[in-house]
């Protein structure tokens, strides 16, 4: 199946570039609302399930046993910026286990966000594991380890019990059985495994709702999205999609970005859940599907539609600040 084209780049009045892509928004009994393109089509879903990765670090008293608070959960979904306060809080996490950054396993790069990059450098300072996006993650999986009587070392590897917890979750949640051995290796070293838009998004109405997850998994997710909805800016950080949209939506929408134009979301009063694979791995043309989803699938107010509007047709501006151009939903998204 050749997928369709969902966003179109315009200049001026003229179509200039086009994302294809597929989506999905599927209930938790598996029932497809909408659809596009090849949502059977294994994807590596990256960053998008980090809830679904955080499950295990929750259910198993782990969280609990070292007092991590709301802050701490949220992070511990969060691809951020390298803000100060995404770099404080994955510190945090790490010192309640007794551990540092020392043991995180997911490498360093610069703050994503421009003035936490200079602000570093201007300091003389180079960029450490905690400021990696993916840290508080990493900091839960090092709490998870700690937390069954693990040694924690190797934690990114597929034979490490955190990471066997974590592909048993992804299961469980997706129900999609993930061979060992199968996965490729993301960007901060962990397993990824391909996983069907369907299923994906299936899993994400799941985590919204309980329904179909075991009694402690369902629990663990209601707690991670209710922490998330209070602290959405540790999730992403300034000026980010996933943040504004969870700012303005609270426990409406649990949406969360991965890299390679895949994006998911959890809609829990409507119970569906949505998975969206841009073919070219273009974020931006996915933060415009999942914005133009979001409005064909939730009853916003004026507020909440004030911010969704610009997300699903930004403008484009040149050096200059003149617009010269915006992105748009395609009609195979819209109609």
């Amino acid at each position: 199946m050749q997928d369709p084209v969902l966003v179109e780049v315009m200049r001026g009045a003229r179509v200039e570039s086009c994302h294809a892509g597929a989506f999905a928004v599927v209930d938790a009994e598996g029932g497809v609302l909408l659809s596009g393109g090849d949502i059977d089509r294994p994807v590596y879903p990256r960053s998008a399930v980090k809830v679904i990765q955080a499950l295990p670090l929750v259910e198993s008293g782990a969280a609990d046993r070292f007092g991590l608070d709301d802050e701490a959960l949220a992070l511990a979904c969060a691809s951020h910026g390298g803000e100060a306060r995404h770099v404080a809080v994955a510190a945090r996490m790490l010192a309640a286990a007794g551990q540092d950054a020392g043991g995180l396993e997911c490498g360093a790069h610069w703050p994503s966000f421009a003035p936490a990059a200079r602000a570093l450098a201007c300091e003389g300072a180079e960029p450490g594991p905690l400021h990696n996006n993916c840290s508080g993650k990493h900091a839960g999986f090092i709490c998870l380890a700690c937390g069954l009587g693990e040694d924690p070392r190797g934690y990114v590897t597929p034979a490490h019990r955190v990471q066997r917890e974590v592909r048993a979750a992804l299961e469980a949640v997706t129900g999609t059985p993930l061979r060992e051995g199968s996965h490729g290796i993301d960007g901060c070293s962990i397993p990824t495994y391909a996983i069907p838009l369907r299923a994906l998004a299936q899993g994400f109405a799941r985590i919204g709702t309980g329904s179909g997850l075991a009694p402690g998994q369902a629990a663990a997710a209601r707690r991670l999205r209710r922490a998330v909805a209070a602290h959405p800016f540790l999730v992403a950080g300034t000026g980010r999609f996933d943040t504004a949209v969870m700012e303005a939506l609270g426990e409406r929408a649990f949406v969360k970005v991965g890299a390679e134009g895949v994006f998911c979301a959890a809609l829990p009063e409507a119970g569906l859940g949505i998975a969206i694979k841009c073919d070219d791995g273009a974020v931006r043309a996915a933060e415009v599907i999942m914005a133009t989803l979001l409005r064909r699938l939730l009853p916003l107010d004026s507020a909440e539609e004030s911010v969704l509007a610009p997300l699903a047709a930004p403008e484009m501006q040149n050096w200059n600040g003149i617009t010269v151009g915006m992105l748009r939903p395609a009609a195979a998204l819209t109609a």
